[in-house]
């Protein structure tokens, strides 16, 4: 490290290392923030990201079966390369789709959004809608995600109703506070959804009531993970639940997680695969929670760190008993 100089009589004035030390902090800090804010909103942003993991809630001996599980889209209509990744996912092959909602985020994202779908829609599939389908993104101050109760913003109305229309006129389950069957691969599994629960338009007296024991598989869909709801699907015998909603935090630092979940969930189930219930007398094989990070951001905080956009294909395997 080099040394100061030191000042002698006659010399022009000397800054000590402390004064030029406290000098560079800021523009260091400065450098630092920017170059952050840089890698979240330019690249770590569009690092599209396939997670895999395996879920075995099916019975013993069943062959497996691939769920490909989409959530938050937050899609404009210029987002062309995320419109492209998610289509190019039809090239897994899943044997069922499953969206969890928030796929708009502008008046004109619809076509985008089912340009980038359109491929996967030839597929089963199964969904639930949310807040950022029915009303567009507004400016929020970021720092009220920190408070539990926060008064909720919203935009103008978007046109969700004809993103759901197309989805349902190609046979995927509109599953907004509703129950409904599919067979796929030779499987019947039983499905019960509530419509978005962070801003309790959840109804879940509309699909109350033991899933059906009968079906090969029991499947709850919810966008937000809040617990009240999960509960319920799991005391209602739901092998697995799929949500959203929670970006994995969008903002996560390493070595300690999220910073905040936006809902009622813990921090340490903010995304991926868990365990909600576990085995008991009445439900022997538990529920498993999967919880998508999600694949966009709101036009007005388009930053991910640590925390790039995904998407998940889950193998659903064979219980060991």
């Amino acid at each position: 490290m080099r040394q100061p100089r030191t000042a002698r009589s006659g010399d022009a004035p000397v800054i000590s290392a402390a004064v030029r030390a406290t000098t560079a902090l800021p523009t260091a800090v400065l450098g630092s923030a920017t170059a952050g804010i840089a890698y979240a909103s330019l690249y770590e942003r569009t690092r599209w990201t396939l997670r895999r993991f395996d879920v075995p809630v099916l019975a013993p001996g069943s062959a497996p079966l691939r769920v490909l599980h989409l959530s938050d889209l937050h899609m404009t209509a210029g987002q062309r390369s995320k419109q492209e990744w998610v289509a190019s996912l039809a090239d897994l092959q899943p044997d069922l789709v499953v969206d969890t909602g928030d796929n708009l985020a502008g008046m004109d994202a619809v076509p985008g959004t089912l340009r980038a779908l359109e491929p996967l829609l030839d597929l089963p599939g199964a969904f639930v809608l949310a807040s950022n389908d029915y009303y567009a993104p507004r400016p929020k101050n970021p720092l009220k995600y920190f408070k539990r109760e926060h008064k909720r913003v919203h935009g103008d109305e978007l046109p969700w109703r004809d993103l759901r229309d197309a989805m349902a006129a190609r046979g995927w389950l509109d599953l907004t506070n509703a129950r409904g069957e599919l067979v796929v691969d030779g499987r019947r599994i039983v499905f019960a959804g509530v419509d978005d629960s962070h801003l309790r338009l959840d109804r879940y007296d509309l699909v109350a009531g033991p899933a059906d024991p009968t079906a090969d598989l029991r499947i709850g869909l919810a966008h937000s993970p809040e617990p009240r709801v999960l509960d319920r699907f799991a005391a209602d015998g739901h092998d697995l639940l799929l949500c959203g909603h929670t970006h994995g935090g969008q903002l996560r630092v390493p070595f300690y997680g999220a910073l905040v979940t936006n809902c009622g969930i813990d921090r340490d189930r903010v995304r991926w695969l868990h365990r909600w219930a576990e085995p008991s007398a009445t439900h022997p094989h538990g529920t498993w929670l999967h919880v998508s990070a999600g694949l966009g951001t709101s036009p007005y905080a388009p930053y991910r760190f640590a925390c790039p956009p995904e998407a998940t294909l889950l193998t659903l395997t064979a219980r060991r008993t």
